[in-house]
């Protein structure tokens, strides 16, 4: 596998490395979109992961048949084609340790409870790591811009890609009140736009990338949630920004967190942190928004510490 030199300690890999994995993440996203497309046309099978204490034992966190059949079905692939190449998958617990690999991170249906339930806002998100920066991505969306399904891709440097070809973002040029992503169920409009919530942090990035959203923010969200929807926003010309060690900045690579629970050591899977994406004025907006949030809590908690 050919690698080319970034700088004197650092070394990435070849453009053409980069064209083949980026050929293969395509192909298996639309194969996973064409099983999950299938599944809905019979009764699939699906069990729960959690019970919420909140809302009486209500199952919660749903995992269908097809989940665990499209992420075996990369694994196998990439596994076939790229042997010492790392995973990470949501149904499957591994904990690669070195992030100076490639590692593939794989959410086989985002947005799984929409699935299940027959609302067509659901994904298939592959992305692909090297020393933990995002190189490679495609997501399948069950609907795009276009009102029907199509993959998203891109690879580091290439730009925005919708099925092979290249694509800038949509702009509603008449529109005067947009559209932004909102977490939590929080559906509140701002003083710029309206807030949609989807229920799927991939297909959230997605649009934002595709210019459908202005911006979205995730908090406590996972790696195989952000990995691939990332990198499309980067390669759309949009700004991503995440918190660390208490400031925001650009976002640039994903590491483990210096400590972990059970523990275990810490790996890339372990990975947590808040993300803002869209174009930059909204992305700058939502920053203070957020910022002046966390400075209001923190003077609430020391007055009643007195």
């Amino acid at each position: 596998m050919a690698f080319v030199e970034q700088s004197e300690f650092a070394m990435i890999p070849s453009e053409k490395t980069l064209e083949t994995i980026e050929a293969l993440a395509l192909t298996l996203a639309r194969e996973g979109g064409r099983l999950a497309t299938e599944g809905l046309a019979r009764e699939i099978t699906v069990h729960y992961k959690t019970e919420s204490q909140r809302d009486g034992n209500m199952p919660r966190d749903p995992v269908s048949e097809i989940d665990h059949a499209v992420e075996s079905l990369i694994r196998k692939r990439v596994g076939k084609h790229f042997p010492d190449h790392e995973i990470i998958g949501e149904e499957v617990e591994d904990r690669p340790r070195d992030i100076e690999k490639f590692v593939w991170v794989i959410d086989p249906v985002d947005g799984t409870t929409n699935f299940v339930n027959g609302y067509p806002l659901f994904c298939v998100s592959i992305g692909v790591l090297y020393d933990g920066e995002p190189i490679v991505a495609a997501i399948w969306c069950a609907s795009t811009h276009k009102l029907q399904p199509g993959v998203y891709h891109t690879r580091r440097g290439n730009g925005l890609h919708f099925e092979g070809e290249p694509f800038d973002p949509v702009s509603a040029q008449n529109v005067r009140r947009k559209l932004s992503a909102a977490p939590g169920g929080n559906s509140r409009r701002t003083h710029h736009w309206d807030n949609r919530v989807t229920g799927s942090a991939a297909i959230e990035l997605t649009f934002v990338a595709a210019g459908i959203f202005q911006s979205a923010w995730f908090a406590g969200l996972k790696i195989w949630d952000l990995a691939a929807g990332l990198l499309l926003v980067q390669e759309s010309g949009r700004t991503v920004i995440h918190r660390r060690e208490g400031q925001f900045e650009p976002f640039k690579r994903f590491e483990p967190p210096a400590q972990v629970e059970n523990k275990q050591e810490s790996s890339l899977r372990d990975w947590h942190g808040l993300i803002i994406v869209g174009t930059k004025e909204a992305a700058t907006e939502l920053q203070q928004q957020i910022a002046n949030r966390r400075t209001w809590l923190h003077r609430m908690r020391r007055f009643f510490r007195f």
